[in-house]
């Protein structure tokens, strides 16, 4: 998408509330499988407003934060400042601007999708030390899973604006397959969720492009809609959002260990 550097950039407070995070299980497969919780030096790219970097910084790891959205950036560079092994980076996937072999592990969460995958690739050769991993992280929503988030998916497939487009299911297991090749993946998955009253239920859809903003064409029929399906699937005030949160990791060079 020639536009997908600045689709969030009115979108940041909204993310920064309510997008979910990744659950605990998740970073410690991460650390178990690249470096046994010993402190590394990581590439996040694609890092928005921090939510997964802040969870690497956490565990004391050293995180080029790559993200070439001003408004997401700036808001990661406040929010990130108290860590002094963070590192904010305008770059993009396919030119990170780090220097070559310099990185120990590249994550993407929730970000893959907007890659251009082959100059993306050259690029993470580049920089990753020998040895190196890339793992991509994604909270993938359940769509089918219970009666709101039937409904909810069907209100996305009619009323949202470009949601078929640009949704990460657009990125299958073979197209990951096929960018890891020749190496194999490995791939575990977590569940998660988030619970919602009406408000968090709108925040958490105004943080996702695809759904109208405020002001444009369709936003009020979509928040129409929005608000019958809540009111129609609320127990006890709130709607579950459930996701599967799923990890690849593997190597992007055949290495030899011999």
């Amino acid at each position: 998408m020639s536009d997908s550097t600045k689709r969030f950039s009115d979108r940041v407070e909204s993310y920064i509330k309510y997008r979910p995070s990744y659950p605990s299980d998740t970073l410690d497969s991460l650390e178990k499988i690249t470096c046994n919780g010993k402190p590394i030096t990581i590439a996040d790219i694609g890092s928005g407003t921090g939510i997964s970097t802040q969870l690497l910084l956490e565990r004391g790891h050293t995180v080029f934060g790559v993200e070439p959205n001003t408004p997401m950036r700036e808001a990661a560079e406040q929010q990130l400042s108290r860590y002094p092994n963070f590192r904010s980076v305008n770059g993009r996937s396919d030119a990170t601007q780090l220097p070559d072999s310099s990185v120990d592990l590249i994550v993407a969460a929730q970000s893959f999708h907007w890659f251009e995958l082959e100059p993306t690739k050259m690029e993470f050769v580049r920089i990753l030390k020998p040895g190196g991993q890339l793992a991509l992280i994604w909270n993938e929503r359940l769509t089918d899973s219970s009666p709101f988030l039937r409904e909810y998916e069907a209100l996305l497939q009619t009323r949202a604006t470009d949601y078929q487009t640009v949704n990460h299911s657009n990125i299958t297991d073979e197209d990951i397959e096929s960018f890891f090749q020749p190496n194999p993946i490995e791939i575990v998955r977590f569940p998660n969720q988030q619970l919602f009253d009406y408000e968090g239920l709108s925040g958490r859809c105004q943080s996702s492009s695809y759904v109208p903003a405020e002001g444009t064409a369709g936003h009020d029929s979509f928040f129409e809609g929005l608000r019958e399906i809540f009111d129609r699937n609320a127990e006890n005030g709130s709607v579950s959002f459930e996701y599967q949160t799923t990890l690849y990791i593997g190597h992007l060079e055949h290495f030899s260990y011999e």
